[in-house]
């Protein structure tokens, strides 16, 4: 087992996202499609966007940096450090929005408003299987009193339909 402690330090009224899915796939396909960047690109972003750029360094202190572009071609950059890694159990990560270069923006980089969330937010995935699918929990951690709650819960909704599809290729 593989572990770091995590730097975050939530704030006061913090708000967890807690998203769980099941996919008719082993566990070991859904880890990859988060492990590895090939399969990564096929489903990151939501409804529409596409990934045309990922880099994964997939140890703890390790760090990613994921770029989803949108159908009129804007682009939006996240990057983040791995804390803990139970292979095909549980990962741990940072989360954060970014430049192509990695350095952690806030929201209004992107003139999107600022919303009250962390910076750098925590994501928690676990994975389970049972009876050949894989039960995924996400938890990202640090949404503070902002309304961008809501349009985020729907963001890693689509990107998990588009996960659940690309897991059935």
């Amino acid at each position: 087992m593989l572990k770091e402690q995590p730097s975050h330090s939530p704030k006061k009224a913090e708000q967890r996202l807690v998203v769980t899915r099941k996919f008719r796939a082993p566990r070991q396909l859904v880890w990859n499609a988060w492990s590895e960047p090939k399969h990564f690109m096929r489903w990151w972003g939501p409804k529409g966007f596409t990934s045309p750029s990922c880099v994964i360094d997939f140890r703890v202190g390790g760090k990613y940096l994921y770029c989803m572009s949108s159908p009129n071609g804007m682009t939006m950059w996240n990057t983040g450090i791995y804390k803990e890694i139970i292979p095909i159990e549980k990962m741990t990560f940072t989360h954060a929005l970014s430049d192509e270069k990695g350095n952690i923006v806030t929201a209004t980089y992107y003139q999107m408003p600022d919303n009250g969330a962390d910076p750098e937010m925590l994501v928690i995935l676990t994975f389970k299987e049972q009876n050949g699918e894989t039960e995924m929990m996400l938890t990202q951690i640090g949404y503070g009193d902002g309304n961008i709650f809501g349009y985020a819960e729907m963001g890693w909704n689509q990107a998990f339909d588009k996960l659940a599809d690309s897991l059935s290729k």
